[in-house]
């Protein structure tokens, strides 16, 4: 809502607004908009604003609902009342609407359909259309101005204006100052009128600078990264450059011409790609599927996240005993084709490393032989009518059933990749697993409003996680590396956190281990029952992180068929190879039992009957 002069009215829209930067400037005199007095709008007694400064004030100028018609640049304006009923006077202006002189168009009442001026913003000439009553023609009337000017406008009938918003002169980064008409001069301006302005720029200040990508405004006006938000991934530009352009978390608004000021704080930096290990691979065929025909070209794309692409060399193994090496990531942007010559289920890895480390990925790729046709019909034969599940772990598992037993025997990371298939189709999934001798774990809660913003996807779950870790990080100081937080599918939203033990203190010593692992358990549930571990989700929604009382699984399995100490395993869904949100735990020193489902959460124990599945 602007301010009127008289009270405030709530803004509906405008009828035309003559401040202009575009090619052409025109009259910065008179915008005009209809609205009503009051705290909302109405759909009766609406009135007629006008301003005489952009915007900055505004007055009334009529009671009822009026067209307007801008003549001469804005020299003068016409004013015809909305209504169902004939009329045959019509409003005229020479002072930005402050006095209106009335007068008679038509010698009889014409209702008023509607109004047209002639091309141009120096027209002088308009015409009215309607119709004397319900059942005659439509009649026109073409009314010029043009005998009620005495004289054309000299230099002296104009005053500079400064261009401003509530005083504030500099505009997107520039002060403009424009030549304005009188508002008590009565001459015409004409086509050789021309609004001479002097522009000259601003230094930059906060104001001229929004959020940039991944950035939000809090409550101090600072732009700080958003929860899901990642700064270091700006560096992901190093796959193709030496150099990358670091946010400090403002961009300059579009079209703002300011310069020098703070430009140089808010503006990103040119940054040399730090050194580092290859992160975030991504193996994908082209069109986004696992199967193909045999003998036909596949074309696999290979994404690299993070780390100097320039100096990162790509293996790609295609299972079939061929495998390339490439120098960096560039040189295959536009992939990499191979030509299967067997039926069979094909290992495509593809491996990035440089000095600092390496990392691989996996795609498990289905190629079967060309479709067969029918002789009459010409439609495809399908006898595949059975679902077929595959499962990647140590060995690759095929079988009719939704489920597998496997069984781990050591601490370490493994991927388990899953693909369904139905005819031609297949759907892939993985889960991330890591299995860990001695832990604590505790559930998590939340303040309620943290359900209201919760879409409950895999996506959603593994940036909160990370957020979650990184606030109780802050509030503990407990070591990054011992701690892993998941946040579990469903409403109410809950979460877990788990806490590893120090290997180069604990190393070998379960009695010490345990110990360790206490002090950090206290320390933690501490922070969390004195409310320090917060994070803010968005601008305005700060969400508190709170100790539950009970844990999802047993934290002691007192059996004495087996070790005192604890398994955890820590089962994650990737969807796309990126969301890691699901965890499980077990107990048994000598091997673990896993049991998934895909996009489920379960757990059991050596003792349940259910135990054993994948």
């Amino acid at each position: 809502a602007a301010q009127s002069t008289q009270s405030s009215y709530s803004y509906s829209f405008s009828y035309q607004l003559s401040i202009c930067f575009g090619k052409h400037d025109c009259n910065c005199s008179a915008p005009l908009s209809i609205g009503s007095i009051g705290a909302e709008l109405t759909s009766s007694n609406v009135s007629m604003f006008i301003t005489s400064d952009a915007g900055n004030t505004w007055r009334q100028i009529f009671d009822e609902e009026y067209s307007v018609l801008y003549l001469d640049q804005g020299g003068a304006l016409v004013a015809i009342r909305h209504t169902p009923l004939p009329i045959r006077h019509l409003w005229l202006s020479f002072d930005e609407g402050r006095v209106w002189n009335k007068y008679s168009f038509t010698s009889s009442p014409l209702f008023v359909d509607g109004v047209l001026g002639e091309p141009g913003e120096e027209t002088l000439i308009m015409t009215i259309f309607g119709h004397v009553s319900h059942r005659s023609e439509w009649q026109l009337v073409k009314i010029d101005f043009r005998s009620i000017f005495n004289r054309r406008c000299i230099e002296s009938d104009y005053v500079p204006w400064d261009l401003h918003d509530q005083g504030e002169h500099c505009l997107m980064g520039v002060k403009r100052v424009y030549r304005k008409l009188k508002s008590i001069a009565r001459c015409v301006m004409g086509k050789t009128y021309s609004v001479t302005m002097i522009s000259e720029p601003c230094d930059c200040t906060e104001s001229d600078f929004e959020c940039d990508y991944g950035f939000e405004r809090r409550a101090d006006g600072k732009c700080t990264p958003a929860f899901w938000f990642l700064p270091s991934s700006m560096s992901r530009t190093c796959t193709t450059e030496h150099t990358f352009l670091n946010s400090t978390g403002y961009r300059k608004v579009v079209s703002n011409n300011c310069t020098g000021g703070v430009i140089e704080q808010y503006t990103a930096r040119r940054h040399l790609c730090p050194s580092q290990a290859p992160r975030g691979l991504h193996l994908v065929t082209s069109e986004g599927k696992l199967t193909a025909t045999i003998a036909s070209n596949v074309t696999f794309l290979v994404f690299l996240e993070e780390g100097d692409g320039s100096k990162t060399s790509i293996t790609v193994d295609f299972g079939d005993g061929n495998a390339f090496t490439y120098s960096n990531v560039s040189s295959i942007e536009d992939g990499i084709k191979h030509i299967y010559k067997n039926v069979g289920i094909y290992r495509v890895s593809a491996t990035a490393e440089n000095s600092l480390g390496s990392e691989t990925v996996l795609l498990f790729l289905h190629i079967t032989c060309k479709p067969r046709y029918g002789r009459a019909s010409n439609n495809m034969h399908n006898t595949d009518s059975h679902i077929v599940f595959y499962f990647y772990i140590l060995n690759p598992v095929i079988t009719l059933e939704g489920s597998v037993a496997f069984t781990f025997s050591r601490e370490g990371i493994s991927i388990v990749t899953v693909q369904v298939s139905a005819g031609n189709t297949i759907l892939q999934d993985r889960k991330t697993i890591a299995v860990h001798e001695y832990f604590r774990s505790h559930l998590l809660a939340f303040s309620s409003n943290l359900d209201d913003h919760n879409p409950d996807v895999a996506e959603w779950r593994l940036d909160v996680s990370q957020v979650i870790k990184t606030s109780m990080v802050q509030a503990t100081g407990v070591n990054p590396e011992q701690l892993l937080v998941t946040v579990l599918p469903g409403l109410p939203t809950a979460a877990e956190f788990f806490l590893l033990p120090d290997k180069q203190l604990t190393e070998g010593k379960p009695d010490k281990t345990a110990t360790h692992l206490d002090q950090l358990s206290e320390l933690v549930l501490r922070a969390l029952n004195q409310n320090l571990v917060q994070f803010t989700l968005r601008p305005g929604v700060q969400i508190t992180v709170y100790a539950a009382h009970l844990s999802a699984a047993p934290l002691v399995d007192t059996s004495e068929n087996h070790s005192g100490s604890a398994m955890l395993m820590l089962l994650s869904v990737v969807v796309v190879g990126l969301a890691v949100f699901l965890i499980y735990k077990f107990k048994s020193r000598a091997d673990v039992c896993v049991r998934t489902q895909m996009r489920q959460n379960h757990s059991c124990s050596l003792r349940s009957p259910s135990c054993g599945s994948v």
